[in-house]
């Protein structure tokens, strides 16, 4: 039986220069924590100091025995979502994200364009990157997501403007929602 290890407990923080990224469904996906993007991903800018929460969420029946005994309880469904609050409310990838790709234009030099209306939001695949205690990488790679509920936008003097978003992760072609690699700290030469 192992030992207990303060060298594993950790906390999760961004990578500097970007740690949420998306690209468009179909782009390749890297396979470990420290593979190079594909260019087709984009950074989302900074999230706000809530982070990231992964809800891996299990569906299940009770099924009873005459008398009420619980006798089986097989799992029904299962849900995988992703919440974070976006924070840079004049990037155009995160308006595009939270609005819709079609339903945005421009750019800050321009002026940008919002249309607000019923079109479905558009799935994407997504990267989340982050350091670990030590200098470890992990990386959350979800190759099918979509913005599925954004909360109430708030426009205060004293606080960031702000799309609270949750990304639900559906099964990529192998059936997985999402992929975790871990990798300890890499090597300086």
């Amino acid at each position: 039986m192992g030992e207990n290890n303060t060298n594993n407990v950790s906390v999760g923080k961004p990578m500097i220069g970007g740690a949420v990224f998306r690209a468009p469904l179909g782009t390749t996906l890297p396979t470990s924590a420290n593979a190079k993007l594909n260019n087709a991903f984009v950074n989302m800018g900074y999230i706000s100091d809530a982070g990231v929460a992964n809800n891996s969420e299990r569906e299940t029946q009770e099924i009873k025995a005459w008398g009420g005994d619980v006798v089986l309880q097989p799992q029904t469904g299962k849900k995988d979502t992703f919440g974070m609050t976006f924070i840079e409310s004049m990037n155009p990838e995160v308006l595009k994200a939270v609005h819709g790709d079609g339903n945005v234009s421009g750019d800050m030099d321009a002026g940008i364009v919002i249309r607000e209306n019923s079109a479905e939001l558009d799935y994407a695949a997504w990267v989340i990157d982050m350091i670990l205690t030590e200098g470890a990488l992990k990386r959350i790679v979800i190759p099918n997501g979509k913005i599925t509920e954004i909360g109430e936008v708030v426009y205060k003097d004293d606080e960031a403007i702000g799309f609270e978003s949750t990304i639900t992760a559906f099964p990529g072609s192998d059936g997985d929602t999402h992929k975790e690699y871990i990798v300890k700290k890499p090597a300086t030469t």
